[in-house]
């Protein structure tokens, strides 16, 4: 029988990294985010090389500089969206398999699928024969507790990628069995190479400088592949402090899965998890082409449920670093109510700010009410600051400006009188206690 019906939002989220003519150029409709349009490989050395100079210029005036980079700009967009279809398949397939053991509707990381069962599906389903599969789940972890789970799932891509070029799995509008990878050609395999280099220079001009990456998020049909190879880099990068910084969107309905997941997968490999969260910055696109290529919206239906989002990963965050304290997070919100939060939230888990693990992030030219009081308060507070051809860069600001209007507009007697008094409590000291 076709498993389809147990999971509808997968086949959605298929369509939704499938290559699509219409949006090779992602500039169009974007109001918050700077974007890069592939033109060749030249243009993303150049790229790079800015890179690297915006890290060494962060490396001069800052002990503890944060650098951002788009992994658009360093690479050809359709490798992302390729890389970005195979991994939306693989995890789509372990929610099958888990729907089909009656696990549908629970949260990822506790999706749990006995090896023997799943075995004997990958069997029935022709993909791999009892002996076969046997040695995919006999790795050091796998199997052993004789269930796998997303990660275990997840580790048998990066471990056995070469069992995984053979792979067949069922695509679930046909029926039919299909290969996971899609064939890259030796040109694409090449741009994938160089895409990768180039990440690898980034990591280690950054590491050497002292300076933090900020990997940043884009369109949710690439963001399965950036935040994997994010990921990858954080393995390597991250084992004494947070270098790479992954970035999650919250306006995304699968936000609170993807900080869990990944916070769980640097607990179990010890390294040190460094993330950025904000609200989301491509809403009007990705909306446009969910309805025009017909896959479910992949954004939360109002702010509020964004805002419910942001602070249910920050919560789990902050929690990590009170109970691990090899977590960092950068909070990049122009909230006020999401600045109070984290504030309260870190006072009552006795999160000190001289331990660095929390920062907060606003843009160059907005919301200095925020920020200044945070700095004065000993608080790592950052401005993030958009460079570039004026050219380029005016419609960016532009946006900034509209919005800082409409926030001075909106400013009124009661706000004032709240930022005074927290402002009073910081820099009193009243905030934290002595014992913190």
């Amino acid at each position: 029988p076709s498993p389809s019906s147990s999971t509808p939002g997968a086949e959605q989220r298929e369509k939704q990294c499938r290559a699509h003519q219409g949006f090779g150029d992602r500039r169009g409709g974007v109001i918050s985010a700077r974007t890069y349009f592939y033109a060749d490989e030249a243009k993303c050395d150049q790229h790079m090389e800015t890179f690297l100079r915006c890290i060494d210029a962060s490396s001069g005036s800052s002990e503890d500089g944060f650098s951002a980079i788009k992994l658009t700009a360093l690479g050809r967009p359709q490798f992302l969206l390729q890389f970005s279809e195979v991994l939306v398949k693989w995890r789509r397939f372990f929610h099958q398999m888990a729907a089909e053991q009656g696990q549908a509707g629970r949260a990822a990381l506790e999706m749990k699928l006995e090896v023997e069962k799943l075995q004997e599906a990958l069997a029935n389903l022709g993909i791999a024969t009892k002996e076969e599969s046997q040695h995919w789940f006999t790795g050091e972890n796998l199997g052993v507790s004789g269930t796998v789970d997303l990660l275990d799932w997840n580790s048998l891509m990066d471990s056995r990628t070469e069992l995984s070029k053979l792979l067949l799995i069922p695509n679930m509008q046909t029926g039919q069995l299909e290969p996971l990878l899609s064939c890259f050609t030796e040109e694409e395999d090449l741009q994938m190479k160089r895409m990768l280099q180039r990440m690898d220079i980034l990591a280690k001009r950054a590491t050497e400088k002292g300076v933090r990456l900020m990997v940043d998020a884009e369109q949710s049909y690439f963001q399965p592949a950036i935040s994997r190879l994010t990921l990858e880099m954080q393995r390597r990068f991250n084992s004494d402090r947070a270098i790479i910084f992954n970035t999650y969107q919250c306006y995304l309905k699968e936000a609170y899965d993807n900080v869990t997941v990944d916070v769980e997968l640097s607990r179990r490999e010890g390294w040190h998890f460094g993330t950025k969260l904000v609200r989301g910055a491509y809403m009007e696109q990705e909306r446009e082409r969910a309805a025009q290529i017909g896959y479910e919206d992949p954004i939360n239906p109002t702010y509020e449920k964004t805002s419910e989002m942001y602070h249910r990963c920050l919560d789990y965050i902050l929690e990590e670093i009170k109970h691990r304290r090899k977590a960092n997070v950068m909070v990049a919100s122009h909230n006020e109510d999401t600045v109070k939060f984290t504030l309260r939230r870190m006072m009552e888990l006795g999160i000190h700010p001289s331990e660095k693990k929390v920062y907060f992030g606003q843009l160059l030219g907005m919301c200095d009410q925020i920020t200044f009081p945070l700095g004065q308060a000993g608080f790592p507070v950052y401005k993030y600051v958009p460079y570039g051809p004026v050219n380029e860069v005016l419609p960016y600001l532009s946006r900034r400006a509209q919005e800082n209007r409409g926030f001075m507009q909106r400013a009124n007697r009661e706000r004032d009188l709240l930022w005074r008094e927290v402002k009073r409590r910081l820099l009193t000291g009243s905030l934290f206690g002595p014992n913190h």
